[in-house]
């Protein structure tokens, strides 16, 4: 499996788990707790397989940064969180951030 698509199976996983603990309500509703747990799961078994060929500091920022802005913008969908101008340009300079790592980075796995 390519080392991208398995570190983008990740942040997906883990950014269903997040909403859907929320949605658990301190683990006292079944379905959303078993989502949570199963994400969870998902999004660490295939970080784990990135790792294989992906550098841990470059992985773990790309997993991170792109979830934190992913998770924002299902909170601001699914929970309408609202998101202000600087909570916006912080999430941009984080994709930024994950722009520079990828592109510029010689500790980057090309």
């Amino acid at each position: 499996m390519h080392p991208y698509l398995a570190l983008g199976i990740a942040i997906v996983s883990e950014v269903i788990a997040t909403s859907a603990l929320r949605a658990s309500d301190g683990f006292s509703r079944l379905w959303p707790s078993l989502i949570v747990v199963a994400g969870y799961g998902l999004a660490f078994f295939f970080l784990s397989v990135t790792l294989k060929s992906i550098p841990v500091g470059i992985a773990y920022a790309i997993w991170s940064g792109l979830g934190v802005v992913l998770i924002s913008l299902a909170a601001w969908v699914l929970f309408g969180q609202k998101l202000d101008a600087a909570a916006v340009i912080g999430m941009g300079l984080i994709v930024a951030g994950v722009v520079v790592l990828n592109v510029f980075s010689k500790s980057s796995a090309h």
